[in-house]
């Protein structure tokens, strides 16, 4: 009986340790994926706003273009 406690003990402390260091590591990867993830969402943002700049300066020109055509017509 305490032979077959000795082996479970021997066993159990390598199984636990490579449970845990695996468990270690899909915790990192889970933060670098969040980091990126949260990367990724700040340069959308960035993206979004610059995009959204441009179409008001696209639709200023645009109105100030509006009347020169206009007179051409006439």
């Amino acid at each position: 009986m305490t032979g077959i406690i000795a082996v479970i003990m021997t066993f159990s402390i390598p199984i636990i340790a490579i449970l845990t260091v695996h468990t270690q590591k899909l915790a990192k990867i889970k933060h670098n994926m969040t980091k990126d993830e949260i990367t990724l969402e700040k340069l959308k943002q960035e993206n979004f706003l610059l995009e959204t700049e441009k179409m008001k300066l696209e639709l200023e020109q645009m109105k100030l273009e509006s009347p020169k055509d206009l007179t051409k017509i006439i």
